[in-house]
């Protein structure tokens, strides 16, 4: 297991389990597709690992090979529930019972995962608090999230916290590479998702992503020539499914923010899935009109999670950018 680009967080993880000094309560944070999900069960092995190699796993053992198929007795991913995908005060009360049932195996350590935080209501993580305060020596807990924002301060207070983000696009090609991926397929994904690693496999693999990136290019193609109809088209095609929304409303914020970055300095580095579209953006509007447009993303994001009519949100949201736009 590899974390590209990520040298010295592997080596802060290492050092830590080495000198017995192994943190029990993590948080990995960054967004999507900057390994979140491998670092954490990276430190899983790691920590379960019966015979570890110069502070990394050694990938052979039972342990190493048990968690790096999901399917290590010791180990518990806690499940989402709800339309939000959060964490209800249930399911943290049954952590909090297991967490005190002793472990079985060579380390005597348990770990629990909670992936992708997000919507975890504030009775829920104070259920956990007590529990990530003071754990029993051998249980370990682990979130990922794509902000510090999704946590209590009393929860960060108590967490060791590490950031993931893009590595660079040479190490992305080299990843992709490895991965058994082409040349031109991983030139292709880079072009669109730059360093970030996980975003670029998921481009080569998935049609439905490739269809929000072509979406994502059609938003901005509308607004350069202010068609309302075309622009509540695009809107529309995100769908009303909240995941895919979300990601599709991501991908057209990080547009706007390239937009306005752009407008100031054409040399800027963009970040959004369509360099190019970006630019002809900037070419069409204003830094200012860019950030009122995020700023009507936000809100729209915000209205979706509060269970308003995903459909009136994107018909609010055309009327919105085609009034900020003209």
């Amino acid at each position: 297991m590899k974390l590209y680009g990520n040298e010295e967080l592997v080596a802060t993880l290492g050092s830590m389990v080495t000198r017995d000094r192994a943190a029990h309560s993590v948080i990995f944070y960054g967004e999507n597709g900057t390994g979140k999900k491998t670092a954490a069960r990276y430190y899983t092995q790691l920590l379960l690992c019966s015979s570890p190699e110069d502070g990394r796993p050694c990938g052979k053992c039972a342990a190493c090979h048990n968690t790096a198929n999901d399917m290590h007795p010791d180990v518990t991913y806690v499940q989402t529930s709800g339309k939000l995908g959060g964490y209800s005060v249930d399911t943290a009360r049954a952590v909090c019972r297991d967490a005190y049932i002793m472990p079985n195996n060579d380390t005597g350590r348990k770990v629990y995962i909670f992936r992708d935080c997000r919507n975890t209501d504030v009775i829920t993580q104070n259920t956990l608090l007590k529990l990530v305060e003071e754990p029993p020596d051998y249980a370990y807990f682990i979130f990922t999230a794509e902000t510090l924002d999704e946590f209590l301060p009393t929860i960060l207070s108590r967490c060791t916290c590490f950031p993931l983000s893009a590595v660079s696009e040479d190490t992305a090609r080299s990843a992709l590479a490895e991965m058994g991926y082409s040349d031109e397929e991983a030139a292709g994904a880079v072009s669109h998702f730059h360093g970030n690693i996980g975003m670029c496999s998921r481009y080569i693999t998935d049609e439905a992503l490739r269809k929000q990136v072509d979406l994502t290019k059609r938003l901005a193609e509308s607004i350069i020539r202010k068609d309302e109809y075309e622009l509540m088209h695009t809107l529309g095609s995100f769908g009303t499914e909240r995941s895919s929304l979300r990601s599709a409303l991501t991908m057209a914020d990080k547009l706007m923010r390239d937009s306005a970055v752009l407008s100031k300095d054409s040399s800027a580095a963009p970040i959004s899935c369509c360099p190019d579209a970006a630019r002809g953006l900037a070419g069409a509007i204003t830094a200012f009109q860019a950030a009122r447009i995020h700023y009507s993303i936000g809100k729209a994001w915000e209205a979706v999670t509060a269970n308003v009519n995903a459909g009136l949100v994107l018909a609010a949201l055309c009327a919105d950018i085609m009034t900020i736009a003209q």
